[in-house]
């Protein structure tokens, strides 16, 4: 029974993530149509919303993360912490060629941060930290 809620409370914090990432992918696909596209270069404003945008995501999935864990929520959160940061690095060889690398980095470095933003937030929330 302890394994399949460690496995709830990871999957609900990558829910939370996948869920908010698409719904804010498609918030910045309508409300700023000349941003998103395949671009060799992206635009000062995508960048600054997208980097932002991923960490406070990543944050909420941690958070979400180490809401629903029994016990030890620190540890979940590192586990989805390095779950996101597998995945994205397989989107960041996926993409390789067509955003510049610093970018790149910069994706794979944000989202892991965030995750343990967010966990750490919780454990201070609920007076461990």
């Amino acid at each position: 029974m302890v394994i399949m809620h460690a496995f709830l409370a990871l999957a609900s914090g990558f829910a939370t993530i996948a869920m908010l990432g698409l719904a804010m992918s498609r918030l910045l696909a309508t409300l700023t149509p000349e941003w998103v596209g395949e671009q060799a270069k992206p635009m000062p404003g995508y960048v600054l919303v997208h980097l932002g945008g991923s960490f406070l995501i990543a944050a909420s999935g941690g958070y979400v993360t180490a809401l629903a864990a029994a016990a030890n929520p620190l540890i979940h959160v590192l586990a989805l912490g390095i779950v996101v940061l597998l995945m994205a690095a397989l989107s960041a060889l996926q993409t390789r060629g067509k955003l510049p690398i610093w970018y790149q980095l910069a994706l794979v470095a944000v989202s892991p941060l965030g995750v343990l933003a967010g966990g750490l937030l919780r454990l201070r929330v609920i007076g461990i930290l």
